[in-house]
């Protein structure tokens, strides 16, 4: 048995609290950090299905990307599905840590992962912030492909990579693509950076109709889903609770909890 601030405690090894955003919320959010706990749940959201997966399975306590609670809450009552999430988690003495904009931050982090998952190699920071001495951190990740590739197949290959059911990008420019950022999660904010760095393509999630105009003729700005570029942080969080205590239980959640659906 392990307490649970332990089990966070070797995920904030790679990606300390005080990495995050100003406006996030990661970190333990429901639960006691003293708890004893012999396995734990991932995913990438929490929602009222994994709550119940992790009942159901005996879990106590639950990891996810994404924070459950961003807002502060006047009140609990099941008037929603955050609120009710939080009483049957409290009601099951389940823990709930998240680890969000900290793990997005981290050299080993998020779009570390979603790098690799494209075969990108020389892989840098896409927007590098200097948080402490000789420890470098940002946002995003620029790399390369082994062998250039025209715009279709790189198409095709980044949503058979990614399972991505459908993938939206710009005007395509009719130039080979080779040197590729990408961004889980909504990576829009991070485009100057591209254009600056020269990359032929830029991967993320969350784009609006008019940031596409912003490609500008200058690289192939495709949006693959904010789910499908975050994905392998499950994987991620799994491995490194592994990875420190080799006989800690880790399972990642069955409960698909991607929000949007496709008809196609």
């Amino acid at each position: 048995m392990n307490k649970v601030k332990d089990i966070i405690g070797c995920i904030t090894d790679i990606a300390p609290l005080h990495w995050q955003e100003s406006w996030d919320n990661a970190g333990l959010l429901v639960g006691d950090a003293n708890m004893q706990v012999d396995k734990a749940l991932v995913t990438l959201d929490v929602t009222e299905p994994v709550i119940d997966e992790a009942i159901e399975k005996g879990f106590h306590l639950v990891i996810s990307h994404h924070p459950l609670i961003y807002k502060p809450l006047k009140h609990l009552l099941p008037e929603n599905t955050i609120e009710r999430t939080i009483m049957k988690a409290i009601k099951h003495d389940i823990a709930i840590a998240c680890m969000h904009t900290n793990l997005d931050n981290s050299y080993l982090g998020v779009s570390k992962w979603l790098a690799d998952q494209l075969g990108l190699k020389n892989q840098t920071i896409l927007e590098p912030m200097k948080v402490e001495e000789d420890v470098l951190t940002g946002g995003g990740m620029v790399g390369e492909l082994e062998n250039a590739m025209d715009e279709k197949d790189f198409l095709a290959m980044v949503k058979n990579n990614l399972n991505a059911k459908a993938l939206r990008h710009s005007d395509m420019l009719g130039k080979k693509i080779k040197k590729v950022a990408v961004c889980g999660g909504s990576g829009f904010f991070l485009l100057d950076n591209v254009k600056r760095c020269g990359a032929d393509a830029y991967i993320t999630g969350d784009v609006k109709y008019h940031d596409f105009f912003e490609a500008d003729g200058k690289l192939l700005l495709v949006d693959a889903g904010h789910y499908e570029t975050e994905q392998f942080t499950k994987k991620l969080i799994a491995d490194v609770i592994i990875k420190k205590f080799c006989n800690f239980a880790v399972s990642i959640s069955s409960v698909n909890t991607n929000s949007i659906n496709y008809f196609v």
